[in-house]
C-alpha cells in the first residue's frame, strides 16, 4: 500500500432543523462574538436564513450579513466582502449557501487573519498565514465545499483560479436537510450529479487515490445514485434530501483528499465562457470523459458499476461500460440539458473551450489517462 495523508473537517453535525438552534451548536466551540454570515441575495431575501439569524442574535451574536455572492464569484466580489467583514470587526465567519458562498467564506476567513493578498494565495499550498474560525452550512447537496480545502474564484473575464490549502478546511460543518427542502428539480439534479462526479473522479484520481477516499466515494455514490430521482421528483422528501446531503458531504471528503480531474477541467470553461452552472457543466461532459478514460480506468469503473447497478454482470469491460451508459442517461432522467448545444455552445466554440480546458493543469494531472489537446476537443465534440 502506498503512503497517503488524509485531512478533513474536525466536527460535522448532521441534524434536521439544526439551523434553528445554530447558536446552541456554535456555543460548544465559540463564545458569542462578531460573525460575518456570507451568502447570496436570493437566500437572504427568501427568508430561509431567518430562523438561523434569530437563533444567533437572541444569544448575543453580532451578525453582519454579506449577501453579494454570485455564482463563480469574481475577485472583486471576494475582496469587497472581505473589506466589509473587516469593517465589522469579524471574529467568526459563517458560510451559508451553495459552493460559491462557502468558497467566499473560506477566503474571507483567510484574508482577515493575514496581510497576504489574494493574488498570492492562488495555487496549491500558497496560504502562509492562519484564518479566522470558520463554519459552513450548505443549502444544496452537491459541491461538498463544506468539507473541502478548495476555493474557486473567477480571475478574469472567462478564467477561474483555485486556492487550495489546508487552512481552508472549516472548523465545523452543519448539515441541515430542512434547508434543502423544495429546491427546484433542475438545481437538485445538477448539484446531485456534481456530487456523483466528485465520488467517481476521487475513486480514479491518479496520484492521491487512497483507501479512505475510496470508501467515502463508494458510500457517497451509493447514497446519491439511490436517492437522486426521489429528491428530484419530490422536493419535500426529507429522507431523500438528508441522504443527498450526506452523500454530497462524503463525496466532498473524498475528492478533497483524492482530487478531481478531467470532468472538472472540461467543465470549468463552460462556466467561464457560457455561465453554465458548475453542476450542469459537469453533467454535460461526464459521459464523454468516462468513455475516454475507459482504457485506464476500466477496473475502477467496473467496481463502481456494482454500486449504481447492483445486478451488473459480465467481464470487467462490460461492467465498466454499464457505468458509462448509466452516466449517459442521468441528465435525461432528471429532465435537464443533455448536450452542449442546449446551453448555447456551437461547433465554432470548441477550439476556444479546448484551449481553456488545457490550462487546467491542476485538474488534468489527476486524470487516470493523460489528456492531450486533441482528446479534449474530441470530448467536447462528442458532447455537442
Amino acid at each position: 500500500m502506498r503512503s497517503f495523508a488524509f485531512q478533513t473537517v474536525p466536527q460535522i453535525v448532521l441534524e434536521y432543523g439544526a439551523a434553528r438552534r445554530l447558536s446552541d451548536i456554535l456555543g460548544t466551540r465559540f463564545s458569542p462574538s462578531r460573525v460575518c454570515l456570507v451568502t447570496d441575495r436570493f437566500l437572504h431575501e427568501s427568508g430561509l436564513l431567518g430562523p438561523m439569524l434569530d437563533s444567533l442574535r437572541a444569544t448575543g451574536w453580532q451578525v453582519l450579513v454579506v449577501d453579494d455572492v454570485v455564482a463563480d464569484p469574481p475577485e472583486d466580489v471576494v475582496m469587497d466582502a472581505a473589506r466589509r467583514a473587516a469593517e465589522h470587526g469579524t471574529q467568526v465567519v459563517l458560510g451559508v449557501g451553495g459552493g460559491s458562498s462557502m468558497d467566499v467564506a473560506k477566503l474571507i476567513a483567510a484574508l482577515l487573519a493575514s496581510p497576504q493578498p489574494l493574488t498570492e494565495m492562488y495555487g496549491i499550498g500558497n496560504i502562509t498565514g492562519h484564518r479566522l474560525p470558520l463554519i459552513q452550512v450548505p443549502t444544496t447537496a452537491g459541491t461538498g465545499s463544506e468539507m473541502t480545502n478548495i476555493s474557486i474564484v473567477t480571475t478574469g473575464a472567462t478564467t477561474k483560479s483555485g486556492v487550495v490549502a489546508p487552512q481552508l478546511y472549516a472548523d465545523l460543518a452543519v448539515l441541515d436537510a430542512e434547508l434543502t427542502l423544495g429546491l427546484p428539480r433542475a438545481i437538485t439534479a445538477a448539484t446531485g450529479i456534481d456530487a456523483m462526479v466528485h465520488a467517481i473522479e476521487a475513486y480514479t484520481s491518479a496520484h492521491k487515490k487512497n483507501p479512505l477516499s475510496d470508501a467515502l466515494a463508494r458510500q457517497a455514490l451509493g447514497l446519491l445514485s439511490t436517492h437522486l430521482l426521489r429528491a428530484c421528483d419530490d422536493g419535500q422528501d426529507r429522507d431523500a434530501r438528508e441522504a443527498m446531503l450526506l452523500g454530497a458531504m462524503l463525496a466532498g471528503q473524498a475528492f478533497s483528499n483524492a482530487p478531481v480531474a478531467a470532468v472538472h477541467a472540461l467543465a470549468y470553461p463552460l462556466g467561464g465562457r457560457f455561465h453554465v452552472p458548475h453542476g450542469l457543466s459537469n453533467v454535460l461532459v461526464l459521459p464523454h470523459v468516462l468513455r475516454f478514460n475507459m482504457p485506464a480506468a476500466a477496473s475502477a469503473y467496473a467496481e463502481l458499476a456494482g454500486i449504481v447497478a447492483p445486478d451488473v454482470q459480465g467481464s470487467q469491460e462490460e461492467r465498466a461500460d454499464v457505468l458509462v451508459r448509466w452516466s449517459e442517461g442521468l441528465a435525461a432522467k432528471c429532465g435537464i440539458a443533455t448536450r452542449l448545444r442546449d446551453v448555447g455552445v456551437a461547433e465554432t466554440d470548441l477550439d476556444m473551450l479546448t484551449d481553456d480546458a488545457m490550462l487546467q493543469t491542476r485538474l488534468l494531472m489527476n486524470n487516470p489517462r493523460p489528456v492531450e489537446r486533441e482528446d479534449a476537443r474530441a470530448m467536447y465534440a462528442a458532447a455537442l
